[in-house]
């Protein structure tokens, strides 16, 4: 059985559409089987977009786990100078990203896989629901690989599930030198802010 994590979705094609709101913003986006809540807007997704900051500025930005791209396309929609990119391992959820994007008008979003990213690149804002249940270990090395790429002003925004380790995460971004504090909670979800790295790693 595959995964929506998975690269190549194994699942039969079934295309659907699911209605966004972000703040002042209504669009819908297409979607299909083999992706993340192909169904509805995520629950967790939809209280980030509730509750997350918008940038203030344009600048760069990074949508880390896009799926289908509801995160990126508001941000794209909402900021139309700034350069956002989103990031799936996910073949198909990339695909659906690409033609949304399109079909928006959101030409400033680009969506790819995270070994396509150039290495250069920095970002002065990352918003993220991410794939907590791929596991610990894998999440942590996740979140160290990209957080590791905010500017030094960049901000992080990351929604948790409570009863699936928000609080836990928070304690141990801190511990590897993110300040990281509780923006918002909400409907059993945790809105984290996390700001860029300020100290090595705590031993033990």
């Amino acid at each position: 059985m595959g995964h929506y994590f998975s690269q190549r979705p194994v699942a039969r094609s079934r295309p659907g559409v699911v209605p966004v709101r972000a703040g002042e913003l209504d669009f819908e986006l297409g979607t299909d089987a083999g992706v993340f809540a192909k169904d509805h807007l995520d629950k967790g997704t939809a209280v980030l977009l509730d509750e997350m900051p918008w940038p203030d500025t344009d600048g760069t930005v990074l949508d880390l786990g896009c799926g289908y791209g509801p995160i990126a396309c508001a941000l794209a929609l909402h900021r139309p100078g700034s350069r956002v990119y989103g990031i799936d391992t996910n073949e198909r959820a990339l695909e659906l990203t690409r033609a949304n994007a399109e079909r928006l008008g959101a030409a400033n979003l680009t969506a790819c896989a995270p070994d396509e990213m150039p290495d250069a690149l920095r970002f002065d804002y990352l918003y993220s629901n991410p794939p907590v249940r791929i596991g610990k270990a894998a999440l942590h090395e996740l979140l160290l690989r990209w957080l590791s790429r905010l500017t030094e002003d960049g901000r992080a925004y990351l929604v948790v599930q409570r009863n699936l380790g928000s609080d836990s995460l928070a304690a141990w971004l801190v511990a590897q030198g993110y300040p990281t504090g509780r923006l918002a909670s909400h409907r059993g979800f945790r809105v984290l802010e996390v700001t860029a790295r300020t100290s090595e790693p705590q031993q033990g």
